[in-house]
């Protein structure tokens, strides 16, 4: 099985490879469009702020490619965010995948923004929550959030509800760290490993 992680001005990549070390997959860093095509399975991590990541991805034209792949794509945290509709970070029109907007999360006394730490998912579906049980704790870093919608797979209550992970066709995605996120994040990267590229 080929597994590709997009190659781009992303902050943790580098922590997604060890997510994908530790659990013995092999994978191939890249920005080539032959090779992100030709992937049974594609990662779009990201760390970092979405007009200037929508920018770079722009320059290579990713924004084209990433929308209109056919096999399993699994987007994390700015990953996540670019894949919705738009983005109040930057002002930032994003690419669409998902029918959802992202917001900054609103001023309310006695919670830190950005979101920080360990969180609870709750109310799971879809093939990437398997084997998970309700109120499963994952890490958080994020200011911007995507909200509930009808293709959120998995929600968390910080401030508001909002979508903790997005499923939408082939598309699959989580606003927190996977890679970093335990036995948790671990069993959601092989649950994506695992799902068939022909479906």
């Amino acid at each position: 099985m080929k597994t590709v992680i997009i190659k781009y001005n992303a902050g943790n990549v580098q922590s997604v490879m060890y997510a994908l070390d530790r659990i013995g997959a092999t994978y191939l860093l890249t920005d080539d469009e032959a090779e992100i095509r030709s992937a049974d399975k594609v990662i779009f991590p990201g760390v970092g702020e979405a007009s200037t990541a929508m920018a770079y991805l722009r320059e290579r034209g990713l924004d084209r490619v990433i929308p209109s792949l056919k096999q399993p794509v699994l987007g994390t945290c700015v990953g996540m965010q670019l894949l919705c509709r738009y983005s109040e970070e930057g002002d930032t029109t994003c690419m669409g995948v998902f029918d959802v907007d992202v917001r900054r999360f609103p001023a309310q006394p006695g919670f830190k923004v950005p979101h920080m730490g360990w969180n609870s998912l709750t109310d799971l579906k879809g093939p990437l929550t398997e084997g998970l049980p309700d109120n499963a704790y994952v890490y958080f870093v994020h200011s911007y959030c995507a909200d509930v919608c009808p293709e959120t797979s998995a929600v968390c209550n910080y401030v508001r509800p909002f979508s903790a992970m997005l499923q939408k066709d082939n598309f699959y995605a989580a606003q927190f760290h996977a890679e970093i996120s335990g036995n948790i994040g671990q069993r959601i990267l092989e649950n994506f490993l695992k799902i068939d590229p022909r479906n």
